[in-house]
């Protein structure tokens, strides 16, 4: 059986760490980690103008008035409607730093050719204000950046244009095709010049295919690319199909030593934000969100669901193994890990339990590591579509927040409710596991102090 297990990792292992270290994926994962913070700001401020308590508007109107809420509006607006701006400048950025080039001129090369491939007019409808003037009939407002466009519906198209931009940027700074100057210039100086002939090159690029899409399409690559890609990619990830596969990899990845959450997040994040930021469009509508059914107006999978529900207490939900090694651990070992483990496996930090309890390349315990996170996915995907919980919002949590209380803030007491008994279950399944392993080393420890006894004895 081990020599089987040994096998199929000698050959597994070696394409999985190929694709977690390749230059795409590393510029993907590298690149949105760069929109956290801005979502996470973002997120409060969302937070407390629409907190769901009904009362909550209510009292804070008494306070400070009608428009209490703009104020806190407009931070939340600056950061989402520009995560796809965030997003070509991290990935570009990331990519060039990864090749050893200079990371800002590279993103800020992105945002340019970004800009370049976006609609750059302001569609509006009869009857919309604009400058305080009613519109009576539809119109193109040019010189304009429509910030739909540089939010969720602009997220993969932010990737390809990230990308592009990195490896043609570095293609030419590291065959040495650029401006040079003397030693003498300082840096700053030296690396603007350096830019010159890429930037140029990327910018015709950026026009060029400006002019392909307008007269092909009418529209522009960023249009396009919507259409055609994200719009699909989010059906199909946004399905049952989805919330199986994606716990599923995640827990694939991690039992091979890779940070599959990490790696499925670099992946998935563009969908993930495209899809809060649509289900936070709908809601400034005054639209209810409806996840299933002839009305259905929003998402169900999105980045709330990977860090507060799939992945909490840590991947592969191990809060549910803590829970039972801090409850009925008998061996010495396993009650030392438990103790140890709780209050980072509370803050959403297993790696003690991955490596200390040895989940990682671990048959015995691939079963349980699996199917948890599966079930979790598949229980917050019912509860959401039949509307047992709310759909999730821009609102986001810190992936360290406690669950609980992250259930608490993504999806109201409903969300803090499934997420008890999604923990409950976990630690119901990893019981009987954890049960053979703890006998297991009970045994061990019994033999080791009848050695020592024996020892002392002989010695007397």
């Amino acid at each position: 059986m081990s020599s089987k297990v040994d096998a199929f990792q000698e050959k597994i292992l070696p394409p999985v760490m190929k694709f977690a270290n390749s230059k795409v994926i590393m510029a993907i994962s590298q690149g949105f980690m760069m929109t956290m913070p801005f979502t996470l700001i973002g997120s409060i401020f969302l937070l407390i103008a629409n907190f769901p308590i009904p009362a909550w508007s209510t009292w804070m109107t008494n306070i400070f008035g009608a428009g209490w809420a703009a104020p806190l509006s407009q931070v939340s607006n600056a950061t989402f409607n520009i995560l796809a701006i965030i997003a070509v400048y991290g990935i570009a950025s990331q990519y060039a730093k990864n090749e050893g080039c200079d990371s800002l001129s590279a993103g800020m090369l992105g945002i340019v050719t970004f800009l370049i491939v976006s609609p750059s007019y302001l569609a509006v409808a009869v009857g919309d204000k604009v400058g305080g003037v009613v519109m009576k009939h539809a119109d193109k407002l040019g010189n304009a950046i429509p910030t739909g466009w540089t939010g969720g519906k602009g997220m993969i198209a932010a990737i390809l244009v990230g990308l592009f931009v990195g490896y043609v940027f570095t293609w030419f700074i590291k065959r040495d095709i650029r401006v040079k100057m003397p030693d003498s210039v300082p840096e700053g100086v030296a690396n603007a010049f350096s830019t010159l002939i890429p930037a140029a090159v990327l910018m015709t690029a950026g026009a060029l295919v400006y002019i392909l899409f307008s007269v092909v399409s009418g529209g522009t690559f960023i249009e396009w690319v919507y259409k055609v890609l994200e719009i699909p990619m989010q059906g199909i990830t946004d399905s049952l199909g989805g919330a199986i596969a994606i716990p599923f990899v995640i827990s694939f990845f991690w039992w091979f030593g890779v940070h599959g959450a990490v790696l499925v997040g670099g992946v998935m994040g563009a969908i993930y934000q495209a899809n809060d930021l649509g289900n936070q469009d709908v809601i400034k509508t005054g639209a209810k969100l409806v996840a299933s059914g002839a009305g259905k107006n929003a998402h169900i999978i999105a980045q709330q669901f990977q860090d507060n529900f799939l992945t909490m207490g840590g991947s592969g939900i191990t809060l549910g193994l803590v829970l039972a090694m801090f409850l009925f651990a008998k061996s010495k070992r396993l009650k030392t890990l438990g103790n140890l483990a709780l209050v980072p496996g509370l803050f959403n930090i297993n790696e003690p339990v991955l490596f200390g309890f040895a989940i990682v390349l671990n048959p015995f315990m691939f079963v349980p590591f699996i199917i948890v996170p599966i079930i979790s996915g598949l229980l917050t995907y019912f509860a959401i579509y039949s509307g047992l919980v709310p759909c999730f919002t821009a609102v986001q949590a810190i992936w360290t927040t406690p669950p609980i209380i992250s259930g608490l803030i993504v999806a109201g007491w409903r969300g803090a409710v499934l997420q008890i008994i999604i923990i409950v279950i976990a630690t119901a399944i990893y019981l009987p596991f954890f049960r053979i392993q703890d006998a297991q080393y009970v045994k061990e420890e019994r033999e080791g102090e009848l050695a020592i006894e024996s020892d002392d004895n002989l010695e007397v």
